[in-house]
């Protein structure tokens, strides 16, 4: 799935999209988990941010 996902992204506008990849600590367990979104170039940061909020 993510292979499909990554081909996109390399041609024609994809190019102008990342993929971000966050890792966030759960407060109840402890236990680690991922969250991935797709954000633009200029709004990477603020992908990176928001994640961390949440």
């Amino acid at each position: 799935m993510a292979k499909k996902v990554v081909a996109t992204l390399k041609t024609g506008k994809g190019k102008e999209y990342s993929k971000v990849i966050t890792m966030v600590k759960s407060d109840k367990t402890g236990a680690y988990t991922f969250r991935e979104i797709i954000a633009h170039n200029d709004h990477v940061k603020d992908a990176i941010a928001e994640a961390k909020k949440a």
